[in-house]
């Protein structure tokens, strides 16, 4: 493996430091271990200490009140070690700075252990209650809720998420993770879009001994406060920390220029939702099946890192040349700024929240985890297999919020799989413990490409029947008098006209109309082909069923 080639000093007291430290830029390899070597400054090397560690970070004691030790990294796989990384100077505390931390940090260490004591006896009230009840439930429920208490265990040498907030100093965890590249080096060609800090253009990065590539530019528009800067760059923090073929690519940041710029690889086709709808129908079941399964690949690979994204969604995801799907938009600002004109982002409990992708827990109790990215991921699932429709089409944030509740769910989009809207409905239980998780969902999606005859079987229109009456799309066409009246209910009151000019008006003729007669009415949108069709589909369904009741 390469070097490591950054050291945090964690915490210290007079006599111990805790230290944490990056993964090689190449690990070449599995991460076996690590091997921690330091001494102190004012003696020879060779009377350095070693210190073992499976994971990135480890304590080292037995040190010397007020003194500078040097500590040395290097990773460990089946080939061997790595070089040790830079020295890196840390000093431990001295007894006059231990005491006066102390002093100050009494109040809340009074505090905690109240807290402490408060606690333990839940956690002993907690083991009465599961003790009682263990005759009545399987061992495995209990195997199942340890491993979700005891998160934060890795595997050797795997890599974890860092949050660039923690820093002190946010313009280290910039330095840490992102890779400043001169300005020279980048050529603005074009704006191609606005993003929530500047405007986002299309260029060229041409580095010394490299070939130019084509690259995406996010700027930082003049005029910006410190923590406009330091949120902006956050994104670039937290991006660089990912190496996935599914997870947008960080080229670098300019920071000692103007303007400030975050460059990642650039996407031809841009966001997945826009470009679903300008080529609707365009697509196999198993090519859309193949983008759901790299936008699963990314969100187990964020899984792993222990990272939540909470903002999942179609369009944040980008699409390249070759239809590779890539989880992007890492910028939390979003959910810690409260003044965003964009009406997606509602408030709710101090933040701005998407609720038509958000899991329950997390609008009602701000929870997020991987489970509720999960739900979002349900939501994706939907977007995509309708060709990037609104989910809940036009029903406002807050009746999509009671329907939830009520145990409304989308239903299939048109077209779709039964088994992709099943794992659909899998991704939307109400207890996030029975979501399914993503390495289960890519395995899943993995089947169903290896075997596309599984994907044949469709939901009958008449299942959905059963589902509550707030699928705006597809009302009760009884409940209206006239073509006119569905035509307004639908949305599509301007092709009023054009269904009077060719004749159809009435239930009985409108409800046998294909995609050549929709066409032929002069409806040239997709959207609205896809959205008409569908509202006469059911219309012909619920006349089937009053025919079938009649008889």
């Amino acid at each position: 493996p390469s070097a490591v080639s950054i050291i945090h000093q964690v915490s210290r007291t007079p006599n111990s430091i805790t230290l944490s430290w990056s993964q090689p830029d190449q690990p070449n390899g599995l991460i076996l271990d690590y091997e921690l070597q330091y001494y102190e400054k004012n003696l020879a090397e060779w009377n350095s200490s070693v210190v073992r560690s499976q994971t990135n970070t480890a304590v080292i004691r037995g040190l010397k009140p007020g003194a500078i030790y040097v500590f040395q990294v290097r990773a460990r796989t089946v080939a061997g070690f790595g070089r040790f990384g830079g020295k890196m100077y840390f000093q431990t505390m001295t007894e006059e700075e231990y005491k006066s931390s102390i002093h100050e940090k009494l109040p809340l260490i009074i505090g905690s252990a109240a807290a402490g004591v408060v606690f333990i006896i839940a956690i002993a009230v907690f083991i009465i209650v599961c003790n009682r009840r263990s005759s009545e439930r399987p061992e495995s429920e209990y195997t199942d809720k340890l491993q979700h208490y005891t998160s934060g265990h890795m595997s050797p040498g795997m890599k974890i998420y860092i949050d660039p907030f923690t820093y002190e100093d946010p313009n280290e965890a910039v330095r840490e993770f992102a890779k400043e590249i001169d300005i020279s080096c980048v050529k603005i060609e074009q704006v191609i879009g606005a993003g929530e800090f500047g405007e986002v253009c299309s260029g060229n990065l041409r580095q010394p001994g490299k070939r130019e590539i084509l690259v995406a530019i996010k700027t930082l528009k003049a005029g910006y406060t410190e923590r406009q800067r330091r949120d902006f760059l956050s994104e670039a923090s937290i991006m660089g920390q990912f190496d996935h073929p599914n997870i947008i690519h960080l080229e670098g940041v300019v920071t000692k220029s103007s303007p400030v710029m975050i460059i990642t690889e650039f996407m031809e086709n841009g966001s997945l939702d826009s470009f679903l709808r300008q080529n609707d129908g365009q697509f196999t079941v198993i090519q859309l099946v193949g983008m759901l399964r790299g936008i699963a690949a990314g969100m187990k690979y964020l899984c792993d890192m222990n990272y939540v994204h909470r903002d999942l969604a179609a369009r944040n995801i980008l699409v390249n040349s070759n239809l590779v799907c890539k989880v992007s938009d890492f910028g939390l600002s979003r959910f810690l700024e409260d003044d965003t004109s964009d009406p997606t982002y509602t408030s709710a409990l101090g933040g701005k929240i998407p609720i038509r992708w958000t899991a329950p827990e997390a609008i009602q109790y701000r929870k997020f985890t991987s489970s509720s990215d999960g739900w979002s991921y349900g939501i994706v699932m939907w977007e995509v297999m309708s060709y990037g429709e609104r989910p809940y089409w036009d029903m406002s944030n807050q009746d999509v919020i009671n329907a939830i509740e009520q145990d409304y769910r989308l239903p299939p989009p048109m077209d779709c799989p039964s088994a992709l809207h099943q794992l659909m409905l899998d991704c939307w239980q109400k207890d996030r413990n029975n979501r399914p998780k993503f390495s289960q969902i890519v395995s899943t999606l993995d089947k169903m490409i290896r075997n596309p005859n599984s994907l044949k079987a469709m939901t009958p229109l008449s299942s959905s029947v059963h589902l509550p009456l707030l699928d705006r799309s597809t009302p009760d066409f009884s409940s209206f008098s006239t073509v006119d009246e569905w035509l307004d209910a639908i949305k599509m009151g301007q092709y009023k006209e054009n269904f009077a000019n060719e004749d159809f008006a009435s239930f009985d003729v409108v409800s046998q109309m294909t995609m050549d007669d929709i066409l032929r009415v002069g409806v040239t949108l997709a959207g609205h082909q896809k959205k008409i069709l569908n509202s006469v589909q059911s219309m012909r369904a619920q006349m089937n069923q009053i025919t079938s009741v009649e008889v």
